[in-house]
């Protein structure tokens, strides 16, 4: 499955992946800066086990967000723990090459996740938390339309501290309303 966007394509997290850039990212302290990662050194074998644990997993939809004037990997979107029950999946972004950033490939490749989520897999809610210091987080999820819901208090420990998670969502009839 191929999800083709104007800038950009979504394809399926391949196992070949961690033979690329990708694994470097989660050690990039830039990159890193406002996610789980980047505290321990994140190595290509890594890379593959976690590929092979999410490939033909129900409660996972990762894709690989690639360029397509050259098909380059440059950063990896997901729905995560995808709840059949609950029919929602947390939304997780991460643009790895920061010589994309500010061109809008973050939000083309939100999007073309949140149609697929919505309009395939026919989800109800699609949520999202962030460090509340993450700024192009914050814009994305609000220019997506999702509402902050909350906060999280000092519910991740980064860079020797604990810091807040903002949290975000929004329900399918939301999102619908949005496209319109």
């Amino acid at each position: 499955m191929r999800l083709e966007g104007k800038n950009i394509y979504l394809r399926p997290i391949e196992i070949s992946d961690a033979e690329g850039a990708y694994p470097t990212w989660l050690n990039d302290p830039d990159v890193c800066r406002y996610n789980s990662h980047g505290d321990t050194t994140y190595t290509r074998k890594m890379a593959q086990a976690y590929i092979a644990n999410v490939t033909d997993n129900p409660t996972y939809a990762v894709f690989a967000i690639c360029l397509r004037e050259d098909g380059r990997h440059v950063g990896n979107i997901s729905l995560q723990h995808i709840s059949a029950k609950n029919s929602s999946a947390e939304f997780a972004i991460l643009i790895g090459d920061p010589s994309v950033y500010g061109n809008g490939i973050g939000f083309e490749a939100s999007h073309l996740l949140f149609d697929y989520g919505f309009n395939s897999l026919h989800l109800h809610r699609i949520y999202c938390g962030t460090h509340y210091k993450n700024k192009r987080m914050r814009s994305l999820a609000e220019k997506l339309g999702m509402n902050q819901e909350g906060y999280r208090k000092e519910a991740l420990f980064k860079n020797g501290e604990f810091v807040d998670i903002v949290e975000y969502g929004i329900l399918n009839r939301d999102y619908q309303k949005a496209q319109l």
